[in-house]
C-alpha cells in the first residue's frame, strides 16, 4: 500500500532520480551541441554524463524501490506487450517505470555510458590527458582498432586509434539521441494514454496515487 499526500499525490521519484535525469539532459545537449568547440565544455559535460551515469547505476541497487533495477527491468515479451498495448491505447498504468520505461532507462544508460568512456579514451590515446590517461594507450586497446608496430610508427598510430575511437563516440552519441528522441515521444504518448503529465511527475517527483 502507498501512502499519499492529502491532495492526492504519491511521492515516487526521489531527489537523486530526478536531479539526476535533469543534468544527463544539460550535460548531453550540451556535448552534443558543443562538438568538441570549446574542448573543456565538451570533456567537462562528458564528465558530468559519466559521473552521473555511475551514479545512478550504483542506485539502481541501493536506492529506493522505484528507482531500483529491480522494480522495473523486466523480460523482452513484458516489453513488448506493454507497447503493444499503449499502441492501442489501453495500456495498464505503473507508478514507477513502465516495462517500456525501463528497457529505455537502461538502453539510455548503456548508451551514455558508451558515449562517455569512447569519448574519455579518445582524449587519452590522442593527448595523453583526461580520466583514462595512461590506462587507455593505442597499445592498449582491444584488436578491432588496429595493429600497428612500436616503432616510428608509434604517433600515426595513435592517430589512427584515435579517429577508430572518435568514430565509435559519435556513433554512439547519435545513437543516444535516436533513443531520446523515442522515449520523448513515449513520454508524450503515455502522458496521453494515462492521462498525466510524466515529464512534470520528474521535476516534482510526486504522481497522483491512482488514475
Amino acid at each position: 500500500m502507498v501512502a499519499s499526500d492529502t491532495d492526492g499525490m504519491v511521492r515516487v521519484w526521489d531527489p537523486l532520480v530526478r536531479i539526476g535525469h535533469w543534468v544527463l539532459v544539460a550535460a548531453f545537449a550540451t556535448a552534443y551541441l558543443t562538438e568538441g568547440e570549446p574542448e573543456w565544455l565538451h570533456s567537462w559535460a562528458g564528465y558530468a554524463i559519466a559521473g552521473t551515469v555511475a551514479l545512478r547505476i550504483l542506485w539502481g541497487f541501493a536506492g529506493p524501490r522505484r528507482a531500483r533495477f529491480s522494480d522495473f527491468v523486466t523480460g523482452p515479451g513484458r516489453v513488448i506487450a506493454y507497447l503493444r498495448d499503449l499502441a492501442a491505447g489501453r495500456a495498464e498504468r505503473h507508478l514507477g517505470h513502465s516495462p517500456a520505461g525501463g528497457a529505455m532507462t537502461l538502453a539510455l544508460l548503456a548508451a551514455l555510458s558508451i558515449t562517455a568512456l569512447t569519448g574519455m579514451a579518445t582524449l587519452a590515446v590522442e593527448e595523453g590527458r583526461g580520466p583514462l590517461a595512461g590506462i587507455v594507450t593505442a597499445q592498449s586497446l582491444p584488436a578491432w582498432a588496429m595493429e600497428m608496430e612500436e616503432d616510428e610508427h608509434e604517433h600515426r598510430a595513435r592517430g589512427e586509434e584515435a579517429d577508430a575511437l572518435e568514430e565509435i563516440h559519435e556513433l554512439a552519441a547519435n545513437a543516444t539521441l535516436l533513443l531520446i528522441a523515442l522515449h520523448v515521444a513515449g513520454v508524450l504518448w503515455a502522458s496521453r494514454v494515462h492521462g498525466e503529465n510524466l515529464a512534470r511527475a520528474m521535476l516534482t517527483g510526486r504522481k497522483p496515487a491512482a488514475r
